[in-house]
């Protein structure tokens, strides 16, 4: 069994199309075509272009292309952002947050051709993004799942609630959770890949594997291949083993 693996984009569109040339060398050199690729999610903010992002990713998944792409809590923000225009309402209150530096949404904004003057218009914004936004980003961002379940792995964007089996786990939890997750070391019963909380490089802590390494903060994204319970990062030269300590 193979997975690929890649960690969370936030807009970075040549970084993912240089991760997917990766994964098509791996495949090239063991000659295996049908793997899935599991994007981790967090396509939007932060990076130049999202809405390059968005639609790389839906029309690859349109044509056929083996990938599955999951929702991270950036774009549940986004997707909350476009139902409030199309609804012609307000935005959410933590919208102002979401278009402020340290969430990225401005860059996300720009991304579809709108430049906000004054946060204070914010109703507009929400308004003109639901205009810019062509329906199949739309579309695709409302169908993105919250997780992806293979024999030996689970695939999401943040991480799991420990000691609760994967049906019982909340949208919150999956988009959101880091502490409870991140210092538990038991044993979720099958290897979590998650991204969410960035680290400098890819880490492989036995019962989880984190493959955010910051490219929303102008670092690498990562692309891994998960093969029979082992972990390998994919670089320029092949793979590299990605083991736990």
């Amino acid at each position: 069994m193979r997975s690929y693996a890649i960690g969370d984009i936030h807009g970075q569109l040549e970084a993912l199309r240089a991760a997917h040339m990766r994964i098509a060398e791996d495949r090239a050199r063991t000659g295996d075509g049908v793997a899935p690729v599991i994007h981790l999610g967090d396509l939007v903010d932060r990076g130049p272009d999202s809405a390059g992002v968005i639609d790389y990713l839906s029309k690859g998944q349109a044509e056929g292309a083996p990938w599955i792409t999951l929702l991270g809590n950036h774009d549940q923000i986004f997707r909350t952002v476009l139902r409030a225009g199309v609804g012609e309402g307000d935005l959410p209150p933590f919208a102002r947050a979401w278009m402020g530096p340290d969430m990225g949404g401005s860059e996300t904004l720009a991304s579809y051709g709108i430049r906000p003057r004054f946060l204070a218009r914010h109703a507009h914004i929400a308004r003109d993004l639901a205009e810019a936004v062509p329906p199949a980003h739309r579309a695709f961002l409302e169908e993105l799942p919250l997780f992806h379940e293979t024999e030996g792995e689970i695939f999401v964007h943040a991480g799991l609630r420990p000691g609760l089996p994967l049906g019982e786990q909340i949208a919150e939890d999956l988009l959101w959770i880091r502490g409870e997750f991140l210092n538990d070391t038991r044993d979720h019963g099958r290897l979590v890949i998650h991204g969410h909380t960035p680290v400098e490089e890819p880490m492989h802590c036995g019962n989880r594997v984190n493959l955010d390494t910051g490219a929303g903060f102008g670092r690498p994204l990562t692309a891994a291949v998960i093969e029979d319970g082992a972990v390998f990062v994919l670089t320029n030269e092949g793979r590299a083993p990605l083991e736990a300590p």
